[in-house]
């Protein structure tokens, strides 16, 4: 097994005993990413939209540190405190993925680190 730890300071730093993501072979595993702002590493100010645009943000830093796209995603999970904000998540969503979309999974989550409302992670493949 080939295995490399991807990491980048474009991307909110890990905030206790993980990995930003991990590369086997070629797979690339994402840890979840909340709207934190990579060079404060507080919470985005702003309503529900900032901050999924924020999560895409991160996450699209660490897809870069692994030499891809948010397009070659084929696997996100979505956890929402408030599952009404799905449709804003899809409508975000639409701005940063073209088709074919990947798989996705939404839940929802009593609480997550930091008091975030959104949190995604997710699974690509390198082109």
């Amino acid at each position: 097994m080939n295995r490399k730890i991807i990491q980048t300071d474009k991307a909110p730093q890990a905030i206790g005993t993980y990995s930003q993501a991990v590369r086997v072979d070629n797979t690339v595993y994402l840890s979840g990413q909340i709207p934190l702002v990579p060079e404060t590493m507080e919470l985005v100010d702003g309503d529900m939209s900032t901050q999924i645009h924020r999560v895409f943000d991160n996450l699209q830093a660490v897809c870069q540190a692994a030499g891809a796209e948010l397009n070659d995603i084929v696997k996100l999970n979505v956890f929402l405190i408030d599952l009404n904000h799905f449709p804003l998540v899809n409508e975000v969503m639409a701005s940063y993925f073209s088709e074919p979309y990947p798989a996705r999974a939404a839940v929802g989550v009593a609480a997550l680190p930091k008091g975030a409302e959104v949190e995604m992670d997710a699974v690509l493949v390198l082109p």
